[in-house]
């Protein structure tokens, strides 16, 4: 009987159970790539840049998203959102739906800087965002108006000392790197300058070679050029030793000993994106940073690193604290 019955059951339901099963794979087919990634994705992606369009940010965002559109076989379209430091963009990123079309390209400013500086900042640089990969790492270059009468580190100290607050420096916003390393100049060489924040690198390198402040401190791809085209003249490196992306060039390390600014760049997406999202995303990313055609197309001076999701967490919590200290010793304001 029992034997009867497993044959009737068997034999009586295959339909239901067919149908039941079709229904069932129908509905997993159908479920969006949060659950299985399978469909992902399936729309262009939007890449925002916190910074105006030609800084070295974009620079480095542009090739980075059109090989990333290529291989995702989607659009990934750059979104330049410049203003406060970056604080615009990053605050429309941490905004954004957590559905995996929507990332930030940030730097140490946006995230390991501007929880120093600023008490009301209006997102938090780990609870709001999921870490897609660490990009890289690259050197500001010193760089002054060809008007200026200094060749050196030791011949700006020595004007800056001659005409105390008549220099002024211009950089991409009020906490960003280059006003620390500004700062840091100033502090450690017994001059006062004049600082002079913009919305972004790209809008301060153009007042410095219209010749509306003396001088700038820029990453290496968005000033070379306008170095090899003689509207600028490169003075030193923010690094302790030179670099092979400014052949030539001194260090500002020295000059003065134990001075050392770069920064590093980052992909990120909003809190509680998919892990199969950031996954896909992070394993792309990481492939295209090395592949030997993207050399070339990267900007001068940048060195690409590539990590998992979780080695960058940690990469942001320890910059955080290390940023901070250098913040309070630098005596950079805190709103």
């Amino acid at each position: 009987m029992f034997r009867f019955e497993m044959r009737h059951l068997n034999t009586r339901k295959p339909r239901a159970a067919g149908c039941l099963a079709c229904t069932v794979l129908a509905a997993l087919l159908a479920l969006p790539f949060q659950a299985s990634g399978r469909n992902y994705p399936a729309k262009p992606l939007r890449l925002i840049v916190p910074y105006p369009p030609g800084g070295g940010t974009d620079l480095l965002a542009r090739p980075i998203a059109q090989k990333l559109g290529e291989s995702l076989g989607q659009q990934v379209i750059v979104d330049n959102r410049g203003g406060a430091n970056g604080t615009i963009g990053m605050d429309l990123a941490a905004k954004a739906p957590a559905d995996g079309y929507t990332l930030v390209l940030a730097l140490t400013a946006q995230l390991a800087m501007n929880p120093a500086i600023h008490k009301n900042l209006p997102y938090d640089p780990v609870r709001d965002y999921a870490p897609v990969t660490l990009l890289g790492t690259t050197p500001y270059l010193l760089t002054v108006h060809p008007s200026l009468p200094v060749k050196s580190v030791r011949d700006l100290i020595a004007l800056a000392k001659a005409r105390p607050g008549q220099l002024a420096y211009s950089s991409s916003g009020n906490g960003g790197i280059p006003h620390l390393a500004g700062r840091m100049l100033e502090g450690m060489a017994g001059i006062t300058m004049v600082h002079v924040p913009y919305r972004g690198g790209g809008p301060a390198l153009v007042d410095l070679i219209a010749g509306q402040v003396q001088l700038n401190f820029a990453v290496i791809p968005a000033a070379k050029p306008h170095v090899e085209a003689g509207k600028l003249r490169a003075i030193a490196v923010t690094t302790a030793q030179r670099s092979k992306a400014a052949p030539g060039v001194a260090a500002i390390g020295e000059t003065l000993p134990r001075y050392e600014v770069s920064t590093w760049f980052g992909i990120l997406a909003p809190a509680r994106t998919p892990a199969s999202a950031i996954g896909a995303l992070n394993r792309e990313i990481v492939r295209i940073l090395h592949l030997p055609e993207m050399q070339d197309r990267l900007p001068v001076g940048f060195a690409p690193i590539g990590s998992t999701p979780e080695a960058f967490a940690g990469f942001i919590r320890k910059e955080i604290a290390k940023w901070a200290k250098a913040i309070r010793e630098s005596g950079i304001a805190v709103d």
